[in-house]
């Protein structure tokens, strides 16, 4: 069980870090980005058919397939930035639910809808601890995990682009009166949320399922964990994916339950949603 878990944690720093850029595009730019991870896994797969069909060494077609991830997010921000800057939340994040069945269907077209051959960019066990072996890959994700939030804190709290960011979501019309550039800081935040997201999937995708549906919908399980913390805290955030993760790992080890770790964000969602609205049911039931 221990083993399970911990061997959860490789998906789960990949929650972390996707519940890290979900709750930046919620704070930030006023979007839940249903189509983070859908971004990454189309980079990601433009890198493995670079790598196996056309030959190009992994690690260049690695990078390329992030910069084309980012560029994709980056362009989907400059979309809503432009045509639906002042529209609501649900209908900025209604666009990203759009691109993300475009992207998993101009996946299938492009590469077929079996999962792609992705060679590891990190592979073997990192150290072993009371007979407990921990990947490298394991350790890379939770790493990235906790230094993405404390990299990403640290950006609002003490830059003046943090300070300008920050302004412009809980203040846009004053900031933009007082000459904040909203778009280009908007979109610069599509662009690195994208970057990270295809960075990470890309690392993980070997050890994954990595088929493009699979790939795409990660967002569930990174939404579950970013609505731990309510999609503004990133603290908690990392926390719920590391510890959905390992759930989800532990689970995989019993036959009676493995089935159980697939529902798991699900339940996760419906739970956290209903206790946040905990009051207004009491309050209706009294």
């Amino acid at each position: 069980m221990l083993q399970g878990a911990l061997a959860g944690l490789a998906a789960g720093g990949l929650y972390a870090v996707l519940a890290v850029c979900l709750t930046l595009m919620s704070r930030l730019v006023r979007v839940v980005n249903f189509a983070q991870s859908a971004t990454a896994m189309f980079g990601s797969y433009v890198a493995v058919y670079l790598a196996v069909h056309i030959g190009l060494p992994v690690w260049p077609a690695t990078i390329v397939g992030i910069l084309l991830g980012g560029a994709l997010s980056a362009l989907l921000g400059w979309v809503i930035s432009t045509w639906l800057a002042e529209a609501d939340t649900g209908t900025r994040s209604a666009v990203t639910v759009a691109v993300l069945l475009l992207l998993i269907s101009l996946s299938f077209i492009l590469f077929g809808n079996k999962p792609q051959p992705f060679q590891p960019i990190l592979a073997g066990p990192a150290f072993e601890a009371g007979g407990v072996v921990v990947s490298q890959v394991t350790v890379v994700t939770v790493g990235l995990a906790v230094l993405v939030s404390l990299g990403c804190r640290a950006v609002l709290t003490r830059t003046s682009a943090g300070v300008a960011l920050r302004a412009l979501s809980e203040r846009p019309t004053t900031a933009e009166l007082l000459g904040i550039p909203a778009k280009p800081l908007s979109v610069a935040v599509w662009a690195v949320t994208g970057l990270i997201s295809t960075l990470m999937i890309s690392i993980v995708a070997p050890s994954q399922s990595n088929d493009a549906t699979s790939l795409a919908m990660l967002v569930v399980p990174s939404a579950a964990a970013a609505l731990l913390g309510g999609f503004r805290r990133l603290d908690l955030a990392v926390i719920g994916g590391l510890v959905l993760g390992m759930l989800q790992g532990a689970l995989a080890q019993s036959d009676s339950l493995s089935i159980a770790r697939y529902f798991l964000p699900f339940v996760v969602i419906a739970g956290l949603l209903l206790w946040s609205q905990r009051k207004e049911v009491w309050d209706a039931a009294r």
